[in-house]
């Protein structure tokens, strides 16, 4: 191979892979689409075949969850497909079965839900900061195969996703956030001191994987270090997870539109109030 050919492999090979060898942005953009297109069709058969999915979105502070989630939804059409994130519960639901405020999210037929963060707060950050006891710990771990397992032969679609990000991506992510105040808004006092905890969240996890990895609802590990390849992974695989047909309906054809009435005048521009053009 002459100097020309090898210049023309190397710039390339450097247009396709940027020197930290993350995903393009083109050509993340480009996958992302046809991805996307996908998303919409199976929102069509969902809807069309009265199916119920839910996804659940696990991991650790700052692995890219809420990206994900927002590039999942973003294709699909708001009034059949939620996004769930729930804050803390009340004093009310504390005293609920754990489950219950869960529920009363979960879809009817032909809706998607997204849970960000799920009821899995009771194995992670519950149990690791000392917010639940080590018996309510200890149930949910036994409950909760039972729980999802009937969700399972109750017709709905579950799938539960872990993104996975490592100590020093995460690092780097938190100091992000902390030096922008456009993001400021996303390292809550708990993801603070939570990085004191990464072995003890570690170690929870594994015990989760162990004790909820199921036939019926098994956990699908998204190595997210990589947010863009992390997103287009994980549309992917829920794509392939959903055996959804192309149920897209067909073109509309729009009727034509009525003559102009000519009797009717509009007000004049100058009794409206416009929002003015910005400065560029």
């Amino acid at each position: 191979m002459g100097k020309k050919e090898k210049r023309a492999t190397a710039k390339k090979t450097a247009q396709q892979s940027p020197q930290d060898g993350k995903l393009r942005r083109k050509d993340y953009e480009a996958k992302l689409d046809e991805l996307h297109m996908e998303l919409v069709k199976m929102q069509y058969w969902i809807k069309a075949a009265g199916k119920k999915l839910v996804v659940l979105f696990e991991g650790r502070d700052a692995a890219g969850k809420g990206g994900a989630i927002k590039c999942v939804g973003e294709p699909l059409n708001p009034r059949g497909c939620r996004i769930v994130a729930l804050g803390k519960p009340s004093d009310t639901e504390r005293t609920q079965w754990y489950f219950q405020r869960y529920v009363a999210h979960l879809p009817a037929a032909g809706e998607i839900v997204l849970f960000d963060r799920s009821w899995y707060n009771r194995a992670g950050v519950e149990h690791v900061m000392g917010f639940c006891t080590q018996e309510e710990y200890t149930e949910f771990l036994r409950s909760c195969p039972e729980f999802e397992r009937m969700l399972v032969h109750s017709g709905i679609v579950l799938l539960k996703y872990w993104f996975s990000v490592s100590d020093e991506e995460q690092e780097r992510r938190f100091h992000e956030r902390a030096g922008n105040p456009a993001r400021r808004w996303k390292l809550s006092e708990m993801d603070i001191q939570s990085r004191e905890k990464w072995v003890e969240f570690s170690k929870a996890k594994d015990e989760l994987f162990k004790r909820t990895d199921s036939p019926q609802a098994p956990w699908y590990d998204v190595e997210a270090d990589d947010k863009r390849r992390a997103r287009l992974n994980c549309i992917a695989h829920i794509l392939t997870m959903v055996p959804y047909e192309d149920a897209t309906p067909p073109p509309l054809k729009l009727p034509p539109r009525r003559p102009a009435d000519e009797s009717y005048e509009r007000p004049p521009k100058s009794d409206q109030h416009f929002v003015p053009n910005v400065e560029l």
